[in-house]
């Protein structure tokens, strides 16, 4: 007897097939990103509301290119980085006083006209993220300065960056891109939507890490706790440059207040002295009183950090 095409095995039966495909050691089986399951926290637990943050730009210098698309999903924490639940989304598309670039919609799908007449509204979101108590992004230099310079709401804000802030490295990932990450994970996403990629980096958080066992969201969270230095290596000399680069600084351009022109790195406060010995050693051949600057998750990502 022919099968008949509505004839869908249950969820629990694919599942079984799934497992099956992965006990032969022949096949890896990806699963799609599901809501996260709620869970009510023992209790006395204190927790926490977080936000995980996505938005989709017309480019990548904030001063120029513009937000068009905003979303954030709100989940509830505990100080242990486990997570509890997961409440409803705010998801909004803008139009840009510009045409979508190209490049722009063949890498996230939004045209022209999906977001023609679209708005989105600075206080509404000031409102959504007022009770807050962390805002993560991955990639939280890039999305904290657009973030800020649409609704100054999201300067008084912490903020943690799920790409910089776990050393995935040291978990054996071999990259940092979220897709990435979510295939190690064993899961798969639409990515390049401002909401897909939320709701894939919190379930990514949200897994026990393959080497230490803690959550992704645990090692984030003490990760943005602790200050860090910013040290600005002033003056160094040009032969330096690679050395520095391949250290991992950054070159500032652009000298403003607070922020010279000149290669930096920021670097946990344990490391501190060890980075300063390294660049006395290392570039300037002696030691040198150099511009330094403490951040906390108040400032860290941010044009004020």
């Amino acid at each position: 007897m022919p099968c008949d095409a509505t004839d869908q095995p249950s969820p629990a039966a694919l599942e079984a097939m799934a497992a099956t495909l992965e006990a032969s050691g022949r096949y890896r089986v990806l699963r799609r990103v599901e809501p996260c399951v709620t869970i009510a926290p023992p209790p006395g637990t204190p927790t926490r509301l977080g936000l995980l943050l996505d938005l989709e730009t017309t480019g990548l210098d904030p001063e120029q290119d513009e937000i068009i698309e905003l979303a954030m999903l709100p989940f509830t924490y505990g100080l242990d980085g486990t997570l509890y639940g997961v409440g409803e989304p705010f998801s909004r598309l803008r139009q840009p006083s510009r045409s979508i670039p190209p490049a722009v919609t063949s890498l996230t799908g939004l045209t022209d006209d999906m977001v023609a007449g679209h708005r989105i509204d600075p206080e509404e979101v000031a409102r959504f993220i007022a009770p807050a108590a962390l805002v993560v992004a991955h990639n939280a230099r890039f999305d904290r300065r657009f973030a800020e310079r649409f609704c100054e709401a999201f300067a008084a804000k912490p903020w943690a960056c799920s790409l910089a802030q776990v050393d995935w490295a040291a978990e054996g990932f071999e990259g940092t891109r979220l897709g990435y990450l979510a295939m190690r994970c064993g899961l798969f996403f639409g990515g390049h939507r401002a909401l897909h990629d939320c709701e894939a980096t919190l379930a990514i958080l949200a897994r026990p890490l393959p080497n230490t066992g803690v959550t992704g969201l645990a090692r984030l969270l003490e990760t943005a706790r602790q200050p860090s230095w910013r040290i600005w290596a002033v003056e160094a000399p040009f032969e330096a440059k690679d050395r520095l680069k391949a250290r991992g600084y950054r070159w500032n351009g652009e000298a403003t207040a607070g922020q010279p022109r000149a290669w930096y790195t920021d670097v946990p406060e344990a490391l501190q002295q060890a980075e300063l010995s390294f660049l006395w050693q290392e570039v300037y051949g002696r030691e040198v009183d150099l511009p330094r600057q403490r951040l906390t998750a108040q400032e860290r990502f941010s044009e004020r950090g």
